[in-house]
């Protein structure tokens, strides 16, 4: 059957393909906000202590971070759709399995499994948007309502879960994922077209796949562990020592061995793009930390019941919103550094608003601007990145740099949670004082933030991008390119 071209879908089968694709991203952030806001209550419920409530908001991110490189490179050769709606059917599977999980471990580990799912859904969704729309307008339109779909999606499953876990038995909630993904995922059989895989009967590297992947894994395990476990345990050293080694022998093998390489590394000759790396991850990092210890803040410090915590961040929503717009509004007018800036200066100015603000003290005041402020960095950082990235590749590329950003994305904000509770377990003073605990983590977060908003005004240098349609590289594989 031939495949639609650009030219052949009418503006109504692409504003539908577009809200297709952006729903996606809405339902699988859901279960992020979900866990940051009920973590600590599901793991009382299931008679878990409370610290190890903080594997049931991070194992979802980190397998989602961890896999999405491969959920790339899997569209690439088996094709974009076919490997979405796998990664569709794989996340309702094991939503549907975290409803009928008995302890905390077990909801961690389906949750995790659910993040696999996740990690298929968001690169594929990206590269058939970029299929669907050349670099212009509609592009910048649809990859900023796709960026607009975290916070919005994060904040949203943050009033779901806490309305469902505070009125009814926690295991409805995701019952009530699977219940939303279906009513999303199914149109999508029918309404995205099918493409022909950009590199059909290409070679999966299960050697590097396994590098990378392990990798990833074992690194965010040790700093997601280590507040439970404490850095006394031996193993958490060795672990650490192993993730590394992954990681080098990942560099070696993709570099000087594999012929289909999960990551070619000639992407790291475009313009910018290790800087642009490094500065997206730890803007990324600075949100986790920011998004996890304002829910920390307010049910552990100031009491307040699940719901009302999860009202709070809703600022988030609508600032997500406006902001992902913006951001897409700015990519042709404004140099990608400086909305790269833009982004890490909202959540060192929102870590550092939080870190400052008195232990009890009304909404208002400053914990409100906090969330409003922090909902340009999210969209800021994702949009421009997602947008630079796909159009500083060919078109036979675009799952490769969905991918690298959307790791990026949420892999940083579940690492973040480990960097933060590492130095919170330290600062605390045995669980005295976590204030001060809390601020320290914080505190943490304006480092993260900081630093990215250095690399990205001193390093990153990539020039506004106002291209209306695919140019010579289209289908090709240039110099500086994927």
């Amino acid at each position: 059957m031939a495949v639609p071209s650009y030219e052949d879908l009418g503006l109504p089968r692409k504003v539908a393909i577009m809200a297709a694709l952006v729903s996606t991203q809405l339902v699988q952030m859901l279960p992020f906000g979900s866990g940051l806001a009920t973590a600590s209550s599901i793991a009382e419920q299931v008679g878990a202590l409370d610290i190890e409530g903080a594997w049931i908001a991070a194992s979802y991110p980190m397998t989602q971070g961890a896999f999405v490189l491969i959920g790339g490179r899997f569209g690439d050769v088996y094709g974009h759709k076919n490997v979405l709606l796998l990664g569709a059917a794989w996340w309702l599977i094991w939503s549907l399995a975290t409803g009928f999980a008995k302890g905390v471990i077990e909801i961690s580990l389906f949750r995790g499994l659910t993040g696999i799912g996740a990690a298929l859904i968001i690169p594929n969704a990206v590269a058939l948007l970029a299929h669907t729309f050349p670099p212009g307008r509609l592009r910048n339109i649809a990859m900023g309502l796709f960026g607009a779909m975290a916070p919005i999606g994060a904040a949203g499953g943050c009033v779901i879960a806490a309305l469902l876990v505070q009125l009814a038995p926690w295991k409805w909630l995701f019952f009530f994922f699977v219940i939303l993904g279906v009513a999303v995922f199914l149109p999508l059989v029918w309404l995205v077209p099918d493409a022909p895989p950009s590199d059909k009967g290409g070679k999966i590297d299960w050697v590097g796949a396994y590098l990378g992947v392990g990798g990833l894994i074992l690194f965010n395990f040790v700093w997601n562990q280590a507040p439970i476990a404490g850095w006394q345990n031996l193993y958490e050293y060795i672990l650490l020592i192993v993730s590394i080694l992954h990681f080098s022998a990942f560099t070696f093998w993709e570099a000087r061995v594999a012929k289909s390489p999960i990551l070619p590394f000639n992407i790291w000759t475009a313009p910018s793009i290790l800087a642009l790396v490094i500065t997206v991850f730890f803007a990324f990092m600075s949100f986790g930390v920011f998004s996890w210890y304002t829910f920390r803040w307010n049910l552990k410090i100031r009491d307040e019941s699940l719901l009302t915590a999860a009202a709070e961040a809703q600022p988030l929503t609508v600032g997500g919103a406006f902001a992902a717009v913006a951001a897409a509004w700015l990519i042709p007018r404004l140099s990608a550094q400086y909305i790269l800036a833009i982004g890490a200066t909202s959540v060192l100015v929102s870590n550092l608003l939080l870190a400052t603000m008195p232990a009890q003290q009304s909404y208002w005041r400053t914990e409100f601007w906090a969330v409003a402020i922090v909902a340009f960095s999210p969209d800021f950082i994702f949009t421009a990145a997602q947008i630079v990235g796909s159009n500083s590749v060919s078109k036979d590329k675009q799952g490769i740099a969905g991918s690298l950003i959307g790791t990026l994305m949420t892999y940083g904000m579940s690492t973040g949670l480990g960097f933060g509770g590492t130095v919170e377990y330290y600062t605390n003073r045995g669980g005295t004082d976590l204030v001060k605990g809390y601020r320290s983590a914080l505190y943490l977060g304006i480092g993260f933030a900081a630093t990215s908003l250095v690399l990205s005004l001193l390093f990153v240098r990539i020039s506004k991008d106002n291209r209306e349609g695919w140019d010579e590289r289209e289908g090709t594989e240039e110099e500086g390119t994927l």
